[in-house]
Parts: structure tokens; sequence; C-alpha cells
């Protein structure tokens, strides 16, 4: 072999060699909210997935906070290696507009993985609430101004701007209490502190079967099987519609045969008559497709979540 074939060998990038091997250790996967509500719960399941299809273990970083700026900004600032990756969830759309002032910017500093899935939101309230539909909430609303206290996972999630939206297009009040998650916000929903919350279905699907909430309607445009019985909000609003879509991001930068080996395993879980089982038991429905794919959703939805933000006047410094 000639030196000048032996200095082209030595001088060949290495990251298609990197990316075949990765990972080679536990990867890191921050959900920026705690244990127990949607982000987690699809984190924890999917995370397996990928442990078994990967040979490393995804390792779950609770990492709550500010509405949810906090893990989104940790992975940010994290090393664009593929062994720190983001639970991307619509606050992170949400909090593009919302927010007055961000360290980082969304759309340009998390690069696109994959889709996992899109769920409902699931508006439910104490059964002891006096209201049992959607026309009697709005009713109860409009004669008791500002008394209802409405819960969400926090600000800027879509639980809260599914409620902002609700009064933006009812002309009813209510007092927004937000908690950092989901679980801590359904145990006072439970106990009668709050009144109601537009909560992800995942983590509310449990309560709502079990007779510890009652749902009034899902915020999609059509019913969703896992609540059959349940009706629209649109129903009722006509034009309502929000709904929870959640993907895997990576700090910008992470080598595209990383983040095509990451796509490759979300797609084939995705794909698993099993997995296709837990998120519909979850009322959720695949989203699979290229990182690209991910990226347009990823833009589509701040987009869209603007324009609900300026409606709603919601802001925070």
């Amino acid at each position: 072999m000639s030196l000048f074939a032996l200095v082209a060998l030595t001088c060949l990038p290495a990251l298609p060699a990197q990316a075949e091997d990765y990972p080679t250790k536990p990867v890191k996967w921050v959900v920026a909210y705690p244990p127990g509500g949607t982000t987690d719960i699809l984190a924890r399941i999917m995370g397996q997935a990928l442990s078994e299809r990967l040979g490393q273990q995804f390792v779950i970083d609770n990492r709550p906070g500010a509405g949810n700026n906090i893990g989104t900004e940790v992975v940010a600032n994290s090393a664009p290696d593929g062994y720190t990756v983001l639970l991307v969830n619509p606050a992170n759309g949400i909090n593009a507009t919302l927010y007055k002032r961000l360290p980082f910017n969304f759309l340009r500093d998390i690069a696109p993985v994959a889709g996992i899935t899109r769920v409902p939101n699931v508006m439910e309230t104490n059964p002891n609430f006096p209201a049992k539909t959607v026309a009697e909430f709005i009713a109860y609303g409009k004669a008791n101004p500002g008394k209802i206290n409405m819960a969400s996972s926090g600000n800027g999630t879509s639980v809260h701007l599914s409620g902002e939206l609700f009064m933006a297009m009812t002309g009813i009040k209510m007092t927004h209490v937000p908690y950092r998650g989901a679980n801590p916000a359904l145990t006072d929903l439970i106990g009668g502190t709050v009144d109601v919350i537009f909560d992800n279905l995942p983590s509310s699907i449990e309560f709502i079967r079990g007779d510890k909430l009652r749902a009034l309607a899902v915020t999609t445009d059509k019913r969703n099987p896992a609540l059959p019985d349940v009706p629209t909000v649109a129903d009722t609003v006509p034009g309502y519609e929000a709904s929870a879509w959640f993907g895997i991001g990576a700090p910008k930068n992470t080598p595209p045969e990383i983040i095509a080996k990451l796509n490759k395993a979300v797609n084939d879980a995705l794909a698993d008559p099993k997995m296709k089982a837990k998120l519909a038991d979850l009322g959720g429905i695949p989203m699979p497709g290229t990182p690209a794919d991910f990226g347009k959703v990823m833009a589509d939805e701040t987009a869209k979540w603007e324009k609900v933000v300026k409606f709603s006047g919601a802001s925070i410094d």
C-alpha cells in the first residue's frame, strides 16, 4: 500500500464508525417534568423499547421546573454526541412565544430525531363538581366568574394553553393554578382542591376509568377510541381543537448518523404491535417518520401555539 493510501485511510472521518458502534454507554433521556405525568410515562415506555433495541440503558432523568424550560436548557447545552436526548412535548413549541426571554431557541438548538405519539387532552373534573357536561360547565363558569380553579401541569404546557383557549372561546374566566407536573395536579383535583384540568390523556386515563375523575370531553376534533363514550369539546364549542405531541430531540450538531440510528430504533419500536397496543391503551396514536418529518411537526406546532398564546394574551417574563 502506498504512503498516499495510508494517509488517506487515516484521514477518513470517524463519525460513521462511531455511529455504527453507538451507543457504547447509557443514554440520558431528559424529561422536563416529575415522574408520573404523560411525558414521563411515554419516556419510560419508549426508553425500555430503545434499551432493548440498542443494547444500552436509556436512563430517564427528570428535570422539572420553569414550565419545561430547565430540562430543555440542559439538553440544549449538552454535548452533541447522542448521549443526552430530550423528550420533546407541546410546551417546547408553546414556550417559544409564551416566555419573553429564554436562554435557548427551541427550533434552533434542539435537533429533531423522531416523533413518538400524538394524544388528546381531556377536560375533566372532580366527580363532585356540579357540572356533568361541557355546556353545564360553561353555564356554571359564567354564573361564577373567576371561582373555578383550573389546574395545569405547569405554565406553558398544552394542559395550560388548552384551558386558556377554552376560556378565550367560551368567554368564561377561570383561575389558573399551575403545578410542577401532572401528578400533583391530579392529586389535588381528586381531593377537590382544584376543579378542572385539561390534562394529557395518558396520565389521567386510569383515574377516569376508576371513576376518581369525571371526563367531560376530549380536546381533539374526533372522539378517542380509549374513551369512546366521551364527547369532544368541539361538540359544544365549535372549532375548538388541541392535542399533545411527543418525540425525541437532541442537541444541535448531533451527528446525522446517530440521529438516523435513533430514528430507526424509534420507528421499529412504533411498528411493534405491543408498543401500538400500549400507546392505544393510553389514547395515543403512533407518529412514525423521518427526522425531517418530526422537524416539520415541531415547526408547525410552534407556529400553531404562537397564535393560541397571542389569542389568549398569556405571557411569562
